[in-house]
C-alpha cells in the first residue's frame, strides 16, 4: 500500500507525525485531497478541519486554523497558526465559544467554532 508521511505542526507544538493514505484539509482552492504520488502542492491553509487516514485504517481529525501546506517526494508539511486533534477539544467550551461569536457577529469566531465542533464531534463519529 502507498502511503504518504504526514507532519502537523501548530506554531508552538508538533500536533501529528506519522504515514498516512489520504489527507484533506481546506486550502485557498478549495477542500484538497492529498493521497501518494500526488503532483507537488503549496498553498494556504484555511480555518478548516483535516482528516488524515492512517495506514493503519484509523482517522485523525484536526481543526486548523491558517497556516500552510506544502507536499513533495511524498512528504506533506501542515504548517498551521493553531491545530487541535480533535480529542483535545473540548465541546462545551467550544459551544459556548460560538454562542459567544454569534451573539457578538464575529464571523470569523465563529467560524473557528464551528470547524472546532465539528472536529470533535467528527471524531465520535468515526469512533
Amino acid at each position: 500500500m502507498a502511503e504518504l508521511h504526514v507532519e502537523l505542526v501548530a506554531a508552538d507544538r508538533k500536533v501529528w507525525s506519522g504515514a498516512a493514505t489520504i489527507v484533506v484539509a481546506r486550502t485557498a482552492s478549495g477542500d484538497t485531497g492529498i493521497m501518494p504520488g500526488h503532483t507537488p502542492v503549496l498553498s494556504v491553509l484555511e480555518t478548516g478541519p483535516v482528516t488524515i487516514r492512517t495506514v493503519d485504517g484509523g482517522t485523525v481529525i484536526a481543526a486548523v486554523h491558517g497556516g500552510f501546506i506544502s507536499f513533495a517526494d511524498n512528504k506533506l508539511s501542515l504548517l498551521a497558526e493553531i491545530a487541535e486533534l480533535a480529542d483535545e477539544i473540548d465541546v462545551a467550551r467550544a459551544e459556548r465559544a460560538l454562542e459567544q461569536a454569534q451573539s457578538d457577529l464575529d464571523e470569523h469566531a465563529e467560524r473557528r467554532a464551528e470547524v472546532r465542533l465539528f472536529a470533535a464531534r467528527g471524531l465520535k463519529a468515526h469512533a
